[in-house]
């Protein structure tokens, strides 16, 4: 049996588990003959080691396409000029999020899956940026616009789509359904066939599709080779966890959306093998990376979500214990996996993933933190009928350091925003970047105010001529963070030892001290990271190097003396 004849067998395995083996068979059938459609993807790119997809130089920055404005062209047109003047040799990845026409969400209430929404440019826009950087789409397939044509197909009672979409009993006890929003899980919609609930996980204009119909499962399989024909190196499964509806359960990782992850895995690696899937769960840890199934056969990129809540409250405290005795227990399962490290996006930051690591003391502290910061807090749903924080809306900078505190200087601030980044760039995995990280954005609180959406303060929309004078401006904060931090992501993406899977071990020298070795390519980098806004005395044993970030040297024996929020790479 070839390569691919195995993988074949496996996706009809996965398929059969799904739907059985008469539907599953019939389903196979009719995926079979999707995949001599698409087969031309093969000669797309060539042929990389699969340890290889991804190495030390590979940075994402995410961003919105209309992230940055001006009235001379296109906002994708605008985002690839801006991306080009000023991150070419820094970030070589964009993911762009969704792009396609909506009616809700900032975009991830999806109108038509296959189209670029022309407020933002055209398919020739993105193309002509892939050019120049890789590029991740997302894949937002849990729901999709009640504008849509599939969803008013089914209002309409048109008979191909009466079962894409979950119609549910309003009297059935969904209480044990897991809630990530503070919303109703269904919403009444008037249909030709009368009144009828439907599921909504997210909200009233996020219609779940139903996977437990295998032409929708179908549908979305032809999207993601779709979206490999039109340039996406990485395919993002956005709100992954919630895909598949067994009632009596609390529909959320069920074995049913694992197989599916795993069915799509192995269709990719028999057309596009080069094509990395990285799942988005908002969760628990352990839920989390077993998105990365047995480290083969599933996503090989998972969102590093307690790193963000856990670098919060190390530099909150000035005490990095619990960041580092969390980050000692990391191991991607396999070298084909790794971490995907974030510290802000375009959603807030999630709280519910240092569950169990931190205590609801800590937990508490981060929201009261940034409430008294001008940030916002969002809340979800208990099964008990309570609520509890799901995200902190605030933006990373002002999330770390208090905005109205005049007392401290703006050097500091920045300081401590860099070393947040630093513990980033130095862990394993691949880095992510949020756009408004890079300049060190503040609170938007006037678009909060227009929206009344807690999303909206960390989602502001950029003139490029604005940004351009504030990065030529040496005193403006976005000009002190982003050539302070473009720098550091430079001198990283130079070292063999911050490869995604070069070798990790965290050093427990100090609580105040961040501190852990990597090890890869015949170098090794120890990194050192003062968390707190005092000065930290740190004796080195048997390790000396040189400082990748200042150029100082240092001898095995020599007593470092740590500024506050100073970060050290040293190279041996």
């Amino acid at each position: 049996m070839t390569k691919t004849e195995n993988i074949e067998h496996q996706v009809q395995e996965k398929l059969n588990f799904i739907y059985g083996p008469e539907v599953g068979g019939q389903t196979w059938d009719k995926l079979a003959g999707l995949l001599g459609k698409y087969q031309n993807l093969q000669s797309l790119s060539p042929q990389v080691a699969p340890a290889e997809r991804l190495t030390e130089q590979d940075v994402m920055l995410i961003t919105y396409g209309d992230q940055v404005q001006s009235g001379s062209a296109t906002h994708l047109q605008t985002l690839h000029r801006f991306l080009n003047q000023h991150l070419q040799g820094t970030i070589n990845t964009v993911h762009i999020l969704p792009f396609y026409p909506y009616t809700s969400d900032d975009g991830f209430s999806v109108v038509d899956y296959k189209q670029v929404d022309p407020a933002l440019g055209s398919w020739e826009d993105v193309e002509k940026l892939h050019t120049d950087f890789r590029i991740m789409f997302d894949a937002v397939v849990n729901h999709i616009s009640a504008s849509s044509a599939w969803f008013q197909g089914f209002l309409k009672g048109e008979d191909k789509y009466k079962d894409y979409f979950i119609v549910t009993d309003p009297n059935l006890d969904l209480s044990g359904v897991t809630r990530p929003r503070a919303l109703p899980l269904l919403t009444a919609f008037d249909t030709a066939e009368g009144q009828k609930y439907v599921w909504t996980t997210f909200s009233a204009d996020q219609i779940d599709l139903n996977f437990s119909t295998p032409d929708v499962l179908l549908e979305v399989t032809e999207l993601l080779l779709y979206y490999v024909g039109k340039g996406a190196n990485l395919i993002r499964l956005d709100a992954i966890g919630y895909l598949w509806k067994e009632f009596g359960t609390n529909c959320i990782h069920l074995p049913q959306t694992h197989a599916v992850v795993q069915l799509w895995r192995s269709v990719l690696d028999i057309l596009a093998p080069n094509t990395i899937l990285i799942t988005e769960t908002n969760v628990p840890h352990k839920d989390n990376v077993s998105y990365f199934g047995d480290g083969t056969n599933e996503a090989q990129l998972v969102y590093q979500f307690p790193l963000v809540p856990l670098v919060l409250n190390a530099l909150h405290s000035g005490n990095a214990q619990h960041l580092q005795n969390w980050a000692a227990t990391l191991q991607p399962p396999t070298n084909q996996t790794t971490f995907f490290n974030f510290l802000a996006s375009h959603d807030g930051i999630g709280v519910v993933p240092a569950k169990g690591i931190l205590s609801e003391t800590e937990v508490q502290g981060l929201v009261d933190t940034t409430l008294k910061h001008g940030g916002r807090v969002s809340y979800k749903n208990n099964p008990d009928g309570s609520q509890s924080p799901y995200e902190l809306n605030i933006t990373w900078f002002d999330a770390l350091s208090d905005p109205n505190d005049t007392n401290e200087s703006l050097d500091t601030k920045v300081d401590r925003f860099l070393a947040s980044q630093a513990i980033l760039l130095s862990l394993q995995g691949m880095p992510g970047i949020y756009f408004h990280s890079l300049f060190g954005s503040e609170n938007w609180q006037e678009g909060w105010a227009q929206t009344g959406r807690a999303r909206t303060i960390n989602r502001q929309k950029l003139q490029y001529s604005e940004l351009e004078a504030a990065l030529a401006d040496p005193e403006s904060r976005a000009s002190k963070v982003f050539y302070r931090y473009t720098e550091l992501i430079q001198k990283r993406t130079a070292q063999k030892a911050f490869h995604p899977n070069a070798a990790q071990q965290i050093l427990a020298l100090h609580p105040t001290l961040f501190t852990l070795l990597r090890s890869g390519g015949g170098e090794q980098i120890l990194v050192i990271i003062n968390v707190s806004g005092n000065n930290q005395n740190l004796t080195l044993t048997e390790f000396g190097g040189s400082d990748l970030v200042s150029g100082k040297k240092y001898q095995a024996g020599a007593v470092l003396e740590l500024q506050p929020y100073q970060v050290l790479w040293l190279k041996s």
